[in-house]
């Protein structure tokens, strides 16, 4: 047992061993903090190069891990490769299948602008060409030279005709057989006045006849196919000629690139096969359907550009991609559709890259909750790192959720280190239910909450603090400012050795500060200006904080800070509401009674109790029966409460509060209604430490405040809790005063001394507790409690 002084209450640091009047004298912070473990594991998942090492970040929110791992990586990338480029062109054999290709860095956009100039001064130049005398005398040759061939034909049909008196006359329905007589058309009156073996002679060779020039002009038409095949044949040797000589140098510079060699021979083959449509000229197919050149020659120019999915010119070292959003397609790339027509329409030039190909031969950062919100990211991510392989699709398609036929690109290498981001209970659920998770992210790197409170880390928080003020434009902190945000570091660590790497509150806190610092004309933040942006802080979440006390204070919640009462005592309790913790008083009372053995808890009876405060009063029955039960049985029923609780409880702090009330209404002794109690208990009667204490010491000592400090009001706190203390300075300043007081116990004879004022008592060598003692006391009710209820029983 010990009554603490005013130095056990709070860890100081003197702003004269800071050596330092302003953080302005100090260097922006180059390193981590107190993260070796972290570092050393997230650099051996970088390292390492095997399949499986990705690497899983862990720690708690606000450690400052996304921050330090994307510095870190970065830092990293910075000494890696380069990594290629990557294109998607048209796939001539396959359309609803473009091919991927990768170039070194550079040559991607290199390769996308002479393959746009190449189309361009062809788009030009053929055109010229075609409309060139060359082309045009010796296309006239060879229609003079199939006219010839056709006029031969219909000359020999004419002059058969001719030899059996009919004539062949053309008009717009086609060639008629008209016979002749005299060298005369006949007409129908003189053919009627015929006879009928006259007429049947001459139908005989107009049918002849007709037959003959079916034939011919069967023949012509073969001709003039193959005119069409002569000059379509003269056109593609043109257009060969003339892109061989343009494409020459594409060929010579990417020789070394045989996927790019082979497309390079696609496009010159299908310029000179598609010519007609390449120079706008109308080909007899478009004449039918009824569509313009210049829609032809647009649709024929698009397959010829290049898709530039990643370039990666203006890299240095590996990318690092930190993608926030990952959502499917962000991820893994898109296929975009535009409307067309009533319907939807996509094609090569409509791929877009997504995070992991953008991050391809470096590294990429995500944050496992966002990841595993998004519907099948998580399940494709594992395949695409598993196969090493990435494949941009509609996934929509896979669902029949589409309603045309997609693009499936061809798959891309992938090489990459993934690095998520997490709270470690993400971890410890995916090893569990997910196999495939240990094989592909083999590296784990906890990043830890707090680090050991010495000179060393504390300078290093102080340049920090300037890293902040300079990095955001703030006023820069006086030593004594600064020694304030190490104090608020220990207790948002909740221990005096320790300080906290919860960095975004410590931020916060920072930038609050300086705004107070300003406010009152500042040139520097000031240790009032830090004080004032904590206060200011709590102030505006402590909304329901002050409802509570209201209700105290009115007594509509029954408390009391003086006076004795039997059986009666103040627990504590720590409510958060959000990222507002604070402490409230509770009455607990107990009453003792013959009847059932055992401990009535009202709150696990009304189910509103979890399972750690069931285990509590389980731990209690095993003390009271280990202390009170080793020479006859215990007969007593007790009954506990926590009154005007009306919500859920849980927690096992208040166990030893609860034995106190017990040995109170056992005993007969009044506890102290100015003292509160924490702490939990074992079967052995020791006190364990418990959360809050902070909270829970500065909401009673609010309380005493309110209904006025007499000094004879404290509170009763674990030993295993003293290092713990990082108490406010207007609790600190009622303690030296004598005005409060805090203990620390170690078992529950300790603390039932400091409460009742009576010694606890010691067990005799006859298992007898002395009679003026609490355990005496008690004991002697419980024997009272046994013998008469065995004369029940007789």
């Amino acid at each position: 047992m010990k009554k603490l002084s005013v130095n056990d209450l709070c860890r100081t640091t003197n702003d004269e061993a800071l050596k330092f009047e302003s953080t302005a004298e100090l260097s922006n912070l180059k390193q981590v903090i107190g993260q070796e473990r972290a570092v050393k594991a997230l650099k051996f998942g970088l390292e390492i190069l095997s399949p499986g090492y990705n690497v899983f970040v862990g720690g708690l929110p606000g450690t400052g891990k996304s921050t330090i791992v994307a510095n870190l990586v970065k830092k990293f990338a910075e000494s890696k490769p380069q990594p290629p480029d990557w294109i998607v062109v048209f796939n001539f054999r396959d359309e609803y299948h473009p091919k991927a290709f990768s170039l070194p860095a550079g040559e991607g956009q290199k390769f996308t602008k002479q393959m746009k100039r190449f189309i361009s001064s062809l788009s030009t130049d053929l055109p010229k060409v075609f409309k060139g005398e060359l082309y045009a005398k010796r296309k006239k040759e060879i229609t003079a030279e199939f006219d010839s061939g056709r006029e031969e034909i219909i000359s020999a049909v004419n002059a058969e005709a001719a030899e059996l008196d009919i004539q062949l006359s053309l008009n717009q329905s086609g060639f008629q057989t008209i016979p002749l007589k005299g060298g005369e058309q006949m007409s129908e009156e003189a053919f009627a006045a015929l006879s009928e073996k006259e007429q049947a002679e001459i139908n005989e060779h107009i049918n002849l006849i007709q037959g003959h020039l079916r034939e011919a002009l069967r023949d012509m038409a073969e001709v003039e196919e193959e005119r069409e095949n002569v000059v379509e044949n003269l056109q593609e040797k043109i257009a060969l000629d003339t892109v061989e000589h343009r494409i020459g140098r594409l060929f010579e510079n990417y020789e070394e690139y045989p996927g790019i060699i082979e497309y390079l021979k696609n496009v010159r083959d299908d310029i000179a096969e598609h010519v007609q449509e390449f120079v706008g000229m109308e080909t007899s197919q478009e004449e039918e359907e009824g569509v313009s050149p210049v829609q032809v020659q647009k649709a024929l120019m698009q397959r010829y550009k290049v898709n530039l999915l990643v370039d990666n010119c203006r890299q240095k070292g590996a990318p690092v991609i930190i993608d926030t959003n990952p959502s499917y397609y962000n991820l893994f790339g898109r296929i975009e559709k535009k409307a067309l027509l009533g319907t939807w329409y996509s094609d090569f030039t409509m791929i877009t890259a997504g995070a992991m190909l953008k991050a391809n031969g470096g590294f990429l950062i995500l944050d496992i909750q966002n990841v595993l919100q998004n519907v099948h990211v998580w399940e494709s991510l594992k395949r695409a790192l598993k196969n090493k392989t990435l494949q941009i699709e509609d996934v929509n398609e896979q669902f029949g959720f589409s309603s045309t036929t997609s693009l499936k690109p061809e798959t891309i290498p992938l090489n990459l280190n993934v690095v998520l981001l997490g709270r470690s209970d993400y971890f410890h659920y995916l090893q569990e239910v997910d196999d495939a998770f240990n094989k592909t992210f083999k590296v784990r790197a906890d990043f830890d909450y707090e680090v050991d409170r010495n000179a060393h880390n504390e300078l290093l928080l102080c340049q920090f603090i300037a890293r902040v003020c300079r990095e955001n434009k703030l006023p820069h902190f006086t030593s004594q400012a600064a020694t304030q945000i190490i104090v608020f570091s220990s207790r948002l660590a909740g221990d005096k050795g320790k300080l906290s790497l919860q960095f975004g509150t410590l931020v916060g806190l920072i930038t609050e500060s300086a705004y107070w610092a300003k406010k009152q004309k500042h040139r520097q933040v000031q240790l009032e200006d830090v004080r004032q942006a904590i206060a200011e802080k709590r102030f505006r979440g402590s909304l329901y904080e002050e409802k509570v006390w209201e209700n105290i204070e009115s007594e509509t919640l029954l408390i009391d800070v003086a006076g004795e009462h039997v059986g009666q005592i103040n627990g504590l309790a720590v409510y958060s509401m959000g990222d507002n913790s604070f402490g409230k008083p509770s009455r607990i009372t107990a009453t003792t009674y013959m009847g059932k053995p055992g401990i009535i808890a009202v709150e696990r009876e009304a189910k509103l109790s979890g399972k750690t405060y069931d285990k509590g009063n389980l731990i209690i029955n095993g003390y009271l029966g280990q202390t009170f039960a080793q020479n006859f049985p215990l007969s007593v029923s007790i009954t506990l409460t926590f009154e005007q609780s009306y919500g859920g409880i849980d927690g096992d702090s208040a166990s030893s509060t609860e034995i106190y009330a017990i040995l109170s209404a056992l005993s007969g002794f009044p506890v102290k209604q100015g003292i509160a109690v924490t702490g939990s208990v074992n079967q052995w009667g020791e006190i364990q430490a418990i959360g809050g204490v902070n909270e829970k010491i500065e909401g009673f000592f609010h309380l005493c405040e309110l209904r006025g400090l007499t000094g004879e009001q404290g509170v009763i706190i674990p030993e295993s809790n003293v290092d713990h203390l990082m108490l406010m300075p207007n609790i600190q300043e009622a303690v030296k005063a004598g005005k409060f007081a805090i203990w620390s116990v170690s078992s529950i004879g300790e603390g039932i001394e400091i409460l009742t004022g009576v010694n606890a008592g010691s067990l005799n060598k006859h298992g007898n507790y002395p009679a003026r003692t609490v355990f005496g006391a008690a004991q002697t009710k419980l024997k009272k409690y046994f013998m008469k209820g065995q004369s029940f029983n007789k």
